[in-house]
């Protein structure tokens, strides 16, 4: 049995074929583990959905924000944007089976064997695992509830940049969601900074990438995650990014967890 951790596909289906043709992956043998935004930008979000819900037990799947944004579209309660590019899933047959399945992914994948765990995007600097994966379940918890459609029209709202709100459930949810799913730049005290995209260098002061605050508390952790093109395929002590830009011509990646071995297949533009 082997474990391989993905980047972001965002719809490229053909470069995960070409992928898991390189692992010779073999669906009843191993496992896989996506590190979020399976859909949009890409040309085959509908064709990734299809084929990651049909693996069972055989993928874990974080939610990403390229995910949560479909789902807030498809449920009504956010607007498409000129980019999206998921409208094969609106309009397919089998939509509702594969966005209940979507909704129901966790924010956070914690494996205690390994000794990692998966996100989408970052970590505050203040949250320790145990806090993460409580914070986490608050979300997945609405998220699956009576209130799902609430939850999705509120997390699209503007997103608290500071700390989690002693009130106030939505601005609570927002931020925990804007971290594990859209975090790259925050300071110390764990205020976070949407504008800043580029590569670790190009954000204003004082922010720094989330992954290199000082003596952050998931220090402890190896975390696995994805979201930052820019940042490309990266690799320090207790974290490994791997979003390394397919749906922008770069490559789609995937980390061996058990050797650590780093596989790539260049892909097209979509």
């Amino acid at each position: 049995m082997a474990v391989y951790a993905i980047g972001d596909v965002q719809g490229c289906f053909t470069a995960l074929l070409a992928l898991l043709d390189r692992l010779q992956f073999d669906s009843t043998r191993d496992q896989l583990w996506f590190a979020g935004d399976l859909v949009n930008r890409g040309s085959q979000s509908l064709e990734v959905l299809r084929f990651v819900k049909a693996l069972g037990d055989s993928a874990v799947t974080v939610l990403g924000n390229h995910d949560l944004h479909l789902l807030t579209v498809a449920y009504g309660q956010g607007r498409l944007k000129p980019k999206d590019t998921f409208m094969d899933v609106l309009a397919a047959p089998d939509r509702d089976d594969l966005l209940t399945w979507l909704r129901y992914r966790p924010l956070l994948h914690h494996d205690a064997t390994f000794g990692m765990t998966l996100i989408h995007a970052g970590l505050p600097p203040q949250w320790t695992l145990a806090m993460a994966k409580a914070y986490a379940a608050e979300v997945e918890a609405v998220l699956r509830g009576p209130d799902y459609l609430l939850c999705l029209k509120n997390l699209d709202a503007q997103t608290p940049d500071h700390g989690i709100p002693a009130s106030g459930k939505w601005e609570r949810l927002r931020y925990i969601a804007h971290c594990l799913t859209r975090l790259r730049y925050c300071d110390t005290a764990g205020r976070l900074n949407a504008e800043a995209t580029g590569p670790p260098g190009s954000q204003p002061p004082p922010y720094l990438p989330w992954f290199a605050i000082p003596q952050r508390a998931s220090a402890d952790l190896t975390i696995i995650f994805g979201h930052w093109s820019s940042l490309g395929l990266y690799h320090a002590p207790g974290v490994y990014a791997l979003d390394t830009g397919c749906v922008w011509g770069g490559a789609l990646t995937a980390l061996c967890l058990e050797t650590r071995e780093i596989v790539s297949v260049q892909c097209g533009t979509a």
